[in-house]
């Protein structure tokens, strides 16, 4: 196996990475379970990763860029909230996918016609 002379990396390839949108969705997913509006540093707290809070604060902010949180001013800080519940999230990608589309008739029935029993 080839060395790598950066460290956290073997062969040139980051070990042990996160996939792609893997903090977002464990801070949104913070955020539902907590039912109420948090800072930064007590998301910082509740995370297990062990994030420094620089990073946390960008991952917020990237969230709240998106729509996805809303923030209010506490004391010096912004305490921050999901917009919606994790269904209402669910719909909410739904439509930006068929906001995209020119058929969205036929986007839907073919999204109904692949559902399963347990799913109607």
């Amino acid at each position: 196996m080839l060395a790598s002379a950066v460290p956290g990396t073997e062969a040139g390839l980051v070990v042990g990475r996160r996939a792609a949108g893997a903090l977002e969705a464990e801070v949104m997913a913070l955020l539902q379970r907590a039912g109420m509006p948090l800072t930064a540093v007590q998301v910082q707290e509740r995370l297990a990763a062990g994030l420094a809070y620089t990073t946390v604060v960008t991952i917020l902010s990237r969230l709240y860029g998106k729509g996805l949180l809303t923030r209010a001013k506490a004391g010096r800080a912004f305490s921050y909230s999901p917009v919606s519940d994790e269904p209402g999230l669910a719909a909410r990608r739904m439509h930006q996918v068929m906001a995209g589309e020119s058929d969205r008739r036929t986007l839907l029935a073919r999204f109904v016609d692949e559902l399963s029993d347990q799913d109607e």
